[in-house]
């Protein structure tokens, strides 16, 4: 409905169309508030309301719809504060734009939250304060503009992690400080404004400083320096103005300096190592990242002694209950670990270690921990999850009893879902993580099928030397992994890496859509799983891809395939059908479907398989294969691709 001369209101009985996809209505006459039953709208992937005369605040209900994948409410007559909520939709990964309103107020540091959003521009604003460092986050941005507003301080140098940032215009702001020279370094970035700031000091003149028809920089009067053709003056070196003893004094007061904190680091290694040696086994709540504690009485109580009623599964280091405890309020997944089994003790303390340290909406929530004696003085240990009510993805791929099979998106969903987690994982840390043990059980599906990741008792730190990352274990587990997943290097050195979790994701995601284990039987001598899919590209990815990504109408009898809106988006249902015209309507739509999920499925089949190359070098990027799976997921549900 856009580009219309329509005027009035947007009617509050809007929040009654709650299977609408698409709102557009952008270029308009319209006047009022935003209704807040826009909130009930939470199937919208899109939403564009810009280039009216709207007015008031954006609506705190808009965080409702939590498929958003662009939202454009720019060009209107909007004010008050930006609610900090809007940038904890991390589903926006197309573009956010509020430019040209009166919003005001600071930039929220919830910006970081954006870790997918390909373009964002909130120019045109009365915004203030610094620009945040956590902006840095937004690992997948490639636009961004922040012009006419009244940010304040400097530039921020985390902008210097944004690799795939192709235009960044700060303009016409309040910046002061000097130009980060690590801007130079982003190889992507093509057009740079700065003007019309108070920017002082040096102009680099390497990277898109080099391009005298890339880069603005007028208005800033106290540049010097950069590439001859711009004509800035040249930069002072400045006088030494202190004399020869001064100079002596502060290296004397700088070796003082430098030598008492040198002793003192020794007595704090040295007494750190006294405590770690008179510190018993059944210390470790000062290891793991200052989670309170349960006791073994609330979990015994929880799961009524133990129950094989609430045992919901087991694996090599442990068993999982389900219970509730009652001073969390919620129900709760109960890892109680096979203290005889080799390394099982230490596979807690990485995985507090890892999940006491990072956040991700798609990585299991730790809770808290038990380690304390059980009623007959043996040493007990136990994790403390989030319950996931709808169990592992290994359940619902090979369970021939489960009456509903994951049709092409819901799997297409998990596997971003599970991509995303490792790309911040490897990525977006401090410090990165390697999982070292991916596989379907290993990743666990909530009531609303959102895929988390969970089980990192193999996990590895890694820490950053001179920007190397060197591998650090928090267990002496060993990398074992689990065959058919763990990637071929790993079987000639122990070395872990990003690269061979990206090999378990690749064989992961071509498990997910041909639903065969890497370990079938039909995998025999020199074929494997990833040679099985890449044989078959690009023509007969539909012979090698999971039946029951389609229902087929033969095994139905009377019954047809039907594109419905109750579960996903054209997701596959089967219903019964009298009416020989909506029959025909019907198998039409089957056809147009089945060709488009064929389509998409060879791109799924693609990433999978560059995943999965046997060399570490020849597999794909975490943050690309992110960014690919979004642009499959937004053609297949017909959403159109802007920028």
């Amino acid at each position: 409905m856009g580009h219309n001369l329509f005027h009035g209101t947007i009617p509050f009985s809007i929040g009654n169309l709650q299977n609408i996809r698409i709102l557009v209505l952008e270029d308009n006459r319209l006047s009022g508030q935003i209704p807040s039953s826009i909130g009930n709208l939470s199937n919208l992937y899109q939403i564009s309301i810009a280039q009216n005369k709207l007015e008031g605040n954006i609506p705190v209900s808009i965080t409702n719809c939590q498929n958003l994948q662009y939202l454009d409410i720019s060009d209107n007559n909007l004010n008050g504060t930006i609610p900090d909520d809007i940038f904890r939709i991390s589903s926006l990964s197309l573009l956010l734009n509020l430019s040209r309103n009166s919003f005001t107020g600071n930039l929220s540091w919830d910006i970081s939250k954006l870790i997918n959003i390909n373009k964002l521009d909130i120019s045109g604003n009365k915004l203030s304060g610094e620009i945040s460092e956590t902006i840095g986050a937004c690992v997948s941005l490639e636009f961004l503009y922040l012009q006419e507003n009244s940010f304040q301080g400097i530039i921020p140098a985390s902008l210097n992690s944004l690799k795939g940032l192709q235009e960044l215009d700060l303009s016409r702001n309040h910046l002061t400080g000097e130009i980060p020279k690590d801007l130079q370094s982003l190889d992507s970035l093509k057009y740079l404004n700065l003007s019309y700031n108070n920017l002082a000091g040096q102009i680099p003149t390497e990277g898109v400083f080099s391009n005298l028809s890339a880069v603005f920089l007028t208005g800033n009067n106290n540049l010097c320096g950069g590439l001859t053709e711009l004509q800035q003056p040249e930069c002072r070196t400045k006088r030494k103005s202190n004399s020869s003893a001064a100079i002596l004094a502060i290296i004397i007061v700088t070796s003082v300096i430098i030598s008492v904190m040198l002793a003192i680091a020794v007595a704090l290694v040295y007494l750190r190592g006294r405590k770690l040696k008179t510190t018993s086994l059944s210390a470790e709540p000062e290891e793991i990242g200052g989670l309170m504690s349960v006791s073994y009485t609330d979990l015994y109580n929880t799961t009524n002694g133990f129950s094989g009623d609430n045992l919901i599964g087991s694996g090599s280091f442990g068993s999982v209950y389900k219970g509730y405890l009652t001073q969390m309020e919620r129900h709760v997944a109960i890892k109680v670990l096979k203290l005889e089994t080799n390394g099982a003790a230490k596979s807690l303390t990485a995985e507090c270690k890892v999940l006491s340290s990072v956040r991700h909406r798609n990585l299991v929530k730790l809770l808290t921990y038990c380690s304390s004696i059980d009623y007959k003085g043996n040493e007990f240990k136990a994790l403390v999850y989030e319950l996931m009510d709808n169990g592992s993805l290994e359940k619902w791929l090979h369970q021939d009893d489960l009456f509903v099979k994951l049709n092409f998106l819901r799997r297409l969903n998990i596997a971003i879902d599970v991509a995303s987690a490792l790309h911040y994982l490897h990525d977006l840390c401090e410090n990165p993580i390697v999982h070292c043990d991916l596989k379907p059980s290993n990743v666990l599906l909530d009531d609303d099928m959102v895929a988390h990741l969970g089980d990192f008792g193999l996990a590895k730190l890694f820490l950053s030397v001179d920007g190397v990352s060197q591998g650090q274990t928090t267990s002496s587990v060993g990398i074992r992994g689990t065959i058919g997943y763990t990637p071929p290097e790993y079987g000639m050195s122990g070395t872990t890496s990003k690269e061979g979790d990206v090999y378990s994701y690749g064989i992961l995601v071509l498990e997910l859509f041909t639903g065969k284990r890497p370990t079938d039987q039909i995998f025999e001598g020199h074929t494997n799983l990833h040679n099985y899919v890449k044989n078959s590209l690009p023509n007969d990815a539909e012979k090698v891809m999971d039946p029951a990504l389609l229902l087929s109408k033969e095994k139905k009898e009377k019954s047809v395939l039907t594109v419905t809106k109750k579960e996903d988006e054209n997701c596959l249902m089967s219903s019964q059908v009298d009416d020989d015209d909506e029959e025909e309507e019907t198998d039409r739509l089957c056809r147009l479907n089945y060709d488009k999920v064929r389509e998409c499925l060879v791109s799924v089949f693609k990433v999978g398989v560059g995943c999965s190359n046997e060399s570490p070098h020849e597999r794909m990027y975490m943050g690309d294969v992110v960014k690919e799976l979004h642009f499959i997921r937004s053609h297949f549900v017909g959403v159109r691709i802007y920028g």
